[in-house]
């Protein structure tokens, strides 16, 4: 008996059309010029970084830090979520807050700013940016000059949040910890601050 050739069915969707980036590896300018590209891309080292869906806790944790600074930082700064940090031509990560000098708001349309005018960069780690989020980011911002960074995780059986915070050292250009809260976020630089960090189980 002859075995009737098989074939393998044909999907009705086609494969996405992923940009295919130039030898030299993307740029700052074509975040903004590329179509097509997912919400909240960021550019790492001339690369293009898709990001996964995200838990409620990654979007809880935004909320309640972005509330809670501000109604801390003074008219000298402003803070925003998940917006381009230019850091230079093939760099342009996305923190998920952040705190900015005022004059470095130019308007609504704006997208993006210059790393220089950063003073907070703040990450939420998720499954798939843990490694970007515990290494390579950090290393970037300090070398570039971000006085302070927050590195927040979710721990243990319960899921409680932990706040990890950093300053950066001007000898070294690398990050210190200088503190780690689980309960309540309470400090004195870049400004006097108190976040109860446990209200995330209220949201």
């Amino acid at each position: 008996m002859t075995a009737e050739p098989t074939t393998r069915p044909t999907s009705q969707r086609s494969a996405p059309a992923w940009p295919v980036p130039p030898r030299e590896g993307w740029t700052v300018d074509d975040l903004n010029t590329l179509p097509g590209l997912p919400p909240h891309t960021e550019l790492i080292d001339g690369s293009l970084v898709f990001l996964s869906p995200q838990r409620r806790f990654h979007n809880i944790m935004i909320r309640l830090l972005t509330n809670g600074l501000v109604s801390a930082v003074p008219s000298t700064h402003k803070v925003y979520n998940e917006m381009t940090v230019v850091i230079d031509r093939s760099n342009g990560p996305e923190p998920d807050v952040l705190i900015v000098r005022s004059e470095a708001v130019k308007g609504l349309r704006q997208t993006s700013y210059p790393v220089a005018d950063v003073l907070l960069a703040v990450e939420v780690v998720s499954p798939d940016s843990e490694s970007r989020d515990h290494d390579t980011k950090p290393h970037k911002y300090a070398a570039a000059g971000i006085e302070h960074f927050w590195l927040v995780e979710m721990e243990g059986e319960d899921d409680h949040a932990v706040v990890r915070v950093y300053e950066r050292d001007p000898v070294t250009k690398t990050y210190t910890c200088t503190g780690v809260h689980r309960d309540r976020l309470k400090l004195t630089v870049p400004f006097d601050i108190d976040i109860d960090v446990t209200a995330i189980d209220e949201m």
